[in-house]
Formats: structure tokens, sequence, C-alpha cells
């Protein structure tokens, strides 16, 4: 699989509900819940490889509003580093996108898009709220766009 330093993933937020896609594995079958986002392609500011990512990814056209977290350790195993950034849709409907790398295509598919409610974690589910990296992630980001926790 490709590597590449830091994943650029867009933290889309409307109505106090964040959108998530779920990744399937082929050989597997597990699937997870993820925000979308993905590498910078050569030339590309932060800001189009976050909007390229979340249209490939969701279907959605979005507005970057500003970095909401960087974690410069991020102990994924493709990435080093992980940043966040709160956006906004503009057009579009959600709906499951592509991963274009055939790398990360061989290995999932993108399955579903959802929105989850920021307010509550009620009806999370628990693929949710057991999963340590999204999890913890959408904690942050509940933490740092003042919801309650």
């Amino acid at each position: 699989m490709l590597k590449r330093d830091t994943r650029y993933q867009g933290a889309v937020v409307n109505n106090h509900q964040i959108l998530l896609i779920k990744h399937k594995e082929h050989k597997t079958g597990r699937s997870y819940w993820a925000i979308p986002g993905g590498g910078m392609e050569p030339g590309e500011t932060e800001e189009e490889c976050v909007r390229r990512e979340k249209n490939e990814e969701t279907n959605l056209d979005v507005r970057f509003i500003s970095l909401q977290m960087d974690e410069p350790d991020y102990p994924g195993g493709t990435y080093k580093r992980l940043k966040t950034f709160l956006c906004e849709p503009l057009k579009g409907e959600a709906s499951p996108g592509f991963e274009p790398e055939q790398d990360a295509a061989s290995v999932y598919g993108i399955v579903e898009v959802k929105w989850f409610d920021l307010q509550s974690e009620a009806n999370w589910g628990a693929d949710l709220t057991n999963d340590p990296i999204t999890y913890p992630q959408l904690k942050n980001i509940r933490r740092i766009l003042s919801y309650p926790n």
C-alpha cells in the first residue's frame, strides 16, 4: 500500500450531525466507520486534498472551514500524521463513493455513508463506539465543537 506521511480528513458537519463512511474489507468482510480522507496528491493544497477526498468518497462538494485537529504522532500504519478539518456540505447528496487508488481499492470498498448525531451517542451503535481509531477522533471533535461528552 502507498505510504504517505499525512492523512487529511474532513469532518463534514451539518445540523449537528457528522458524516462517516463505512469501509468493508474484501478478504475478511470486516467493516468499520471512518472520517472521509486520504493522502495529498502532488501539487494539491490541504484544502484541495480535503475537498477532493470528500467528493470521491461521499459524492459531496464541501466548504473547507478550518483545521480542528493536528495529530503529529498518529499511531496508524499508513500515515504518521493526521490532520482533521471541519467542513460543511455545499451541494450533492451523500452517498458511497469510491476509492480511486488501486492498492487501497483492492483491500476495501466504501459501502455506506451515514450521518451521526454529535449531540448524543445514543444511536451510534457498538461498531462505532468500540472502534479504537474512529471513536476517539469523534470524541475529540465533539469536545472541540463544544458538544457534551
